[in-house]
């Protein structure tokens, strides 16, 4: 793979680190937790020798990226605008967005709220919905562990997870991956309330499969420079992005749209209605496509795959 050049774009009051390649339409790539631009590295050639202008920032609060320090910087509206505001900081009226995990809910949401800029969208991972009371804090599992109510208080999941970074990413990777016993994520919930989030993962000293060391260093040192704060600040936001969303319940998507999602990714264990219940807030869903083999991480534990999957998509768009 080229080297994408990196440039520093400020974009609704923040500097987004962001990987660049490639020339045509503007297709923008988003990352999730815990990631960074870094996610995306196998799709970024392919997508610039299709001629499209490929743009993959780190988030807010991830990697060289600005990380302001409070938590509703945080907040969906927020996001949302870092990605049109990128779109204009490079000199374009429209994109495509594509969005993995937290990045997959930020381009849903983006598409929804600037339908009007962009012009297609292509979640991976996770189906679009909005976040409940019972998302944050299930109804009868006060003495159960659950990650999401984990991470609200703030400071507590950090100092976990930044107390040994090489640890923590490793089990966290492999958690969701398909290299782990299929639902080993979700199974936190048998795990008492004060359990820690590390303890109900399944462990590992050895790196996946399509985890290079060197790879793996260099997500090292991008949490090493950002820390978990920002990242986990999004969490934190889930229920006030319903408040300052009033005008999304029940909206539905007009612009074209598809879904890709691993076989194996515990996410999809969250809702096991979705594959019904996902498509009825579309117009124009073009196709929900399974790669087998994959788990939460399909960019990399399946690139090939996950690389025509949105070719298909950008294809359909250009027909």
């Amino acid at each position: 793979m080229s080297e994408p050049e990196f440039r520093m774009i400020e974009t609704n009051g923040v500097t987004l680190h962001t990987a660049l390649a490639g020339d045509g339409p503007l297709v923008i790539l988003l990352h999730g937790w815990p990631q960074c631009w870094y996610l995306w590295r196998h799709q970024i050639a392919p997508l610039a020798a299709a001629g499209y202008r490929v743009a993959v920032p780190d988030q807010r609060g991830y990697g060289a990226s600005s990380k302001p320090a409070d938590v509703r910087a945080y907040n969906i509206r927020e996001l949302a605008a870092d990605v049109t505001g990128l779109a204009r900081a490079l000199d374009y009226d429209d994109f495509v967005l594509f969005g993995h995990d937290w990045g997959c809910l930020v381009a849903w949401n983006t598409a929804l709220l600037h339908a009007d800029v962009c012009r297609a969208v292509m979640g991976l991972s996770v189906p679009f919905w909005r976040a409940t009371a019972a998302t944050v804090d299930p109804p009868g599992m006060d003495d159960r562990f659950w990650y999401i109510r984990y991470f609200q208080p703030e400071g507590v999941v950090e100092a976990e997870l930044e107390a040994d970074l090489e640890h923590s990413l490793l089990q966290l990777y492999y958690g969701l991956a398909a290299d782990s016993p299929y639902g080993a994520w979700m199974k936190q919930l048998d795990h008492p309330a004060d359990s820690r989030l590390l303890d109900t993962l399944p462990h590992t000293d050895t790196l996946p499969r399509w985890l290079s060391r060197a790879d793996f260093d260099y997500y090292l040192e991008q949490y090493r420079r950002s820390g978990f704060r920002g990242p986990c600040n999004w969490y934190r936001n889930m229920l006030y992005n319903n408040i300052i969303t009033p005008e999304l319940e029940g909206a539905r998507f007009t612009r074209p749209a598809a879904f890709v999602a691993g076989a194996e990714d515990d996410v999809l264990l969250y809702d096991p209605d979705w594959r019904e219940s996902f498509p009825q807030a579309f117009d124009d869903l073009r196709f929900i496509e399974i790669i087998d083999g994959a788990g939460h991480w399909l960019q990399v534990e399946k690139p090939a795959e996950t690389t025509a999957q949105m070719l298909r998509f950008l294809a359909q768009l250009d027909a």
